[in-house]
């Protein structure tokens, strides 16, 4: 039988927040000319920083080679609690020099990589047929049926949590594939020019980007990236002064190209300027997608009270196998394993509207404007068809929202994925804002899947295996 005992929310989750000092107007390095040149620099000697949306202690210290700790005492303004730190807010860092960095050159902002705010007006398929290029001839077989190309980049857009445009001026930049009207050579299987058999096709292609986006928005973001190797076997240390954006874009590029062409993929004269050509500088478009001092608000665990449910899967991929590590599993009880329909319900863990539901995927919008791209809201995947809940609906935390199921994707047992966005932008499930319901806090394991929850002198690895040893109790008062 599998396990886990889970009862209804007593008292929520109030996480403590700290006041930030006050930020300046934000000055991002954006893409100064002539670029700054970076020199050597003494051990623990302080350099200039201004922060940049959704920076923390812990990525900086990353970045620049030091510690929190240093960081902190070098800014005796900051309180040593703070999750995110507000944009543009000046700063000195104790820097560790690390030779050979690369371009200090910004691409684009984090908000044009991220399906967020931004990304709200775009009409992708308007984009694609306003233009005489090939790629609005193209379709593929996307997620179980035959799309038009703007569907495949939508749906892409849509589950990755990608900005469409950011994936249509990969095209452009590979093939001129907005702007040509044929295709040559084999340039329809590979829009992408990534001419590998097992990423054939429109829908392998976009797969194949967004995975490499992801891991170098994410990585940078939380402080795990600190060289790209490309084709040619170089590596390639990122500039302490980089932003997420910018290290998306030099991911794709890093597995494309060799020294010489991903130099010119990432100048002012490169992705830069399709991009430009086609929408303009990408920074007028810019928003802050993570303010200062950002926290998650209460949420309760996510099935009915007083049942028994595991806690299968700790921080892992929130989609495909790309970072961040955001998502967790959880189990229902059964008699049997394997995927097995389930009876058990899925409960909103917070009030909100369902902002979609389809296709084995349910979006709780928290702050209520039913889009997805801003704001806070809850990813549940694997929800059976019957019974799902339908989009539009208003919710109160504990209503009922479907079953957990093995629909969706690859699933060794019945169960439901759950991950955060705030505007767009996927949530790391440990680390400053670590995930946190009704109490129980997430944290990492060695390894994706592994991991805890704590509340309290109460800890529960995750695994995939039931026992007593994964139950979590959700008991009411």
């Amino acid at each position: 039988m599998a396990l886990v005992i889970l009862a209804a929310a007593c008292a929520p989750h109030s996480p403590a927040t700290t006041p930030m000092p006050t930020a300046v107007t934000p000055t991002p390095d954006n893409h100064p000319t002539p670029l700054p040149v970076r020199s050597p620099y003494s051990p623990g000697e302080l350099v200039n920083y201004n922060t940049q949306s959704g920076d923390t202690l812990p990525a900086l210290a990353a970045h620049f080679n030091t510690a929190v700790e240093e960081i902190l005492a070098a800014n005796p303004d900051l309180p040593g609690d703070v999750t995110t730190l507000p944009p543009g807010y000046p700063m000195q860092i104790p820097t560790y020099y690390v030779p050979l960095t690369g371009s200090s050159f910004h691409i684009l902002p984090d908000s044009e990589v991220i399906n967020g705010p931004s990304a709200v007006d775009f009409d992708i398929e308007s984009e694609i047929r306003r233009l005489p290029g090939y790629l609005a001839g193209l379709s593929d077989f996307a997620y179980k049926r035959q799309r038009q190309a703007w569907q495949v980049v939508e749906v892409i857009a849509q589950n990755y949590s990608i900005n469409p445009r950011v994936l249509l001026a990969l095209f452009e930049y590979q093939t001129q594939a907005l702007t040509k009207p044929f295709p040559e050579g084999d340039e329809a299987n590979y829009p992408l020019g990534v001419e590998q058999t097992r990423y054939k096709g429109l829908f392998w292609q976009l797969i194949w980007a967004a995975e490499r986006l992801n891991d170098g928005y994410y990585g940078w973001r939380t402080g795990t990236l600190r060289e790209f190797e490309l084709t040619d076997g170089l590596l390639v240390r990122p500039d302490p002064w980089q932003n997420a954006g910018t290290m998306a874009v030099h991911s794709v590029f890093a597995g494309i190209y060799g020294q010489e062409d991903f130099d010119r993929a990432v100048s002012p004269e490169g992705f830069y300027g399709t991009y430009e050509r086609l929408w303009g500088d990408p920074f007028s478009l810019e928003v802050h997608l993570i303010p200062g001092n950002l926290t998650q608000p209460d949420l309760a665990l996510p099935f009915v009270p007083n049942r028994i449910w595991g806690f299968t899967a700790g921080p892992h991929f929130c989609w495909g196998t790309s970072l961040p590590l955001g998502a967790l599993d959880f189990g229902p009880p059964s008699e049997e394993g394997g995927c097995v329909p389930s009876a058990e319900w899925i409960a909103a863990p917070a009030d909100g509207v369902i902002a979609r539901s389809g296709e084995a995927a349910v979006v709780l919008d928290l702050d209520d404007d039913g889009n997805e791209r801003t704001g806070w809201v809850l990813f549940f995947f694997h929800i059976a068809s019957e019974d799902r809940i339908q989009e539009g609906t208003h919710v109160q935390q504990g209503d009922l929202i479907g079953h957990p199921s093995c629909e969706g994707g690859r699933s060794t047992g019945t169960h439901v994925h759950l991950a955060r966005r705030y505007n767009g932008e996927w949530m790391p499930a440990g680390g400053p804002i670590a995930f946190v319901l009704d109490g129980w806090v997430a944290d990492y394991g060695e390894q994706a899947y592994q991991g805890t929850l704590t509340k309290g002198s109460k800890v529960v690895p995750a695994s995939d295996i039931p026992s007593a040893v994964n139950r979590i109790i959700y008991e009411l008062p």
